[in-house]
């Protein structure tokens, strides 16, 4: 493979597409408009000039890195790509919809793999007709950092296209490691009770959010304590996932704190809106 084509350009998008432009792939980056093209190619460009500045890259490799990511606002632009990762919003609709349109556009052989954290692989490959050809591609943020990336076989993945995408996620440097298609796979089915019994903690007053968060990091040597890592995931995307673990599985004890489900109804969304369970300038 070396035509990749990443849709969505948010957070996780513009990170998977620079660590497969770092790696020497071409990339088509897909966004819904010529601003939000704009943005991603700038927070990749910020991104590099970090790369560079702990001395991993030199000037030449990011402007190299940049020359071979093309920004653009047509899905018909993923037509030429071997392997096509989706990275938009976390909704089952939003996806669905966006593989219609590949399936339309790209040939029978090329991959689609999707970054859902915890969207049934197996329901998204059958909106397509390459079931056979489809697979989770679950990087973790940040995408250029972490080193992990799960993949994860739908009912009907083929042998050869696990092979591929792992194959493929080592050439970028990171860890592939194989999961079987359940809710939430591993990483968000263990993570993401851990940070909702965090809010239940605060809602219930046993700490405060620095006591919470500094147990988990002094006491589990945790990098980061659970409710600064929420602001940094997002709560509105800690909030679908548990909605996803508490239907998938139908059992109480994924039900999603009554102030997590408050705080994304206010709009306190973590970092990005500039405030979660933390401010942020």
């Amino acid at each position: 493979m070396s035509r990749v084509a990443v849709v969505g350009g948010g957070t996780m998008g513009n990170g998977i597409a620079q660590v497969f432009a770092a790696s020497g792939y071409d990339v088509a980056l897909v966004e819904v408009s010529q601003e939000r093209v704009d943005l991603a190619l700038s927070n990749i460009s910020k991104s590099l000039d970090r790369v560079v500045k702990k001395g991993a890259m030199d000037e030449a490799g990011k402007r190299a890195t940049l020359g071979r990511v093309h920004g653009t606002t047509s899905l018909e632009d993923a037509a030429g790509a071997d392997l096509v990762v989706e990275a938009v919003i976390e909704s089952f609709p939003a996806k669905r919809d966006v593989f219609a349109a590949l399936d339309r556009v790209c040939p029978p052989k090329a991959v689609f793999a999707t970054n859902t954290s915890s969207i049934s692989i197996t329901e998204l490959a059958a909106t397509t007709q390459r079931a056979e050809r489809f697979v989770g591609m679950h990087f973790m943020n940040p995408v250029p950092v972490m080193p992990l990336v799960e993949i994860i076989r739908g009912l009907a993945t083929g042998d050869d296209t696990y092979a591929t995408v792992a194959m493929t996620a080592k050439a970028l440097g990171k860890t592939p490691v194989e999961v079987q298609d359940y809710p939430g796979f591993v990483s968000n089915r263990v993570l993401m009770p851990m940070i909702n019994e965090a809010v239940y903690c605060l809602m219930e007053g046993v700490a405060t959010r620095e006591a919470i968060d500094q147990v988990m990091k002094l006491g589990m040597n945790h990098p980061l304590g659970p409710l600064a890592l929420a602001d940094l995931i997002g709560l509105d995307v800690c909030l679908a996932i548990m909605n996803v673990l508490h239907e998938g599985y139908s059992d109480s004890k994924y039900r999603p704190c009554p102030l997590l489900k408050k705080m994304v109804a206010a709009g306190r969304l973590g970092r990005k809106s500039g405030r979660g369970f933390y401010e942020y300038d």
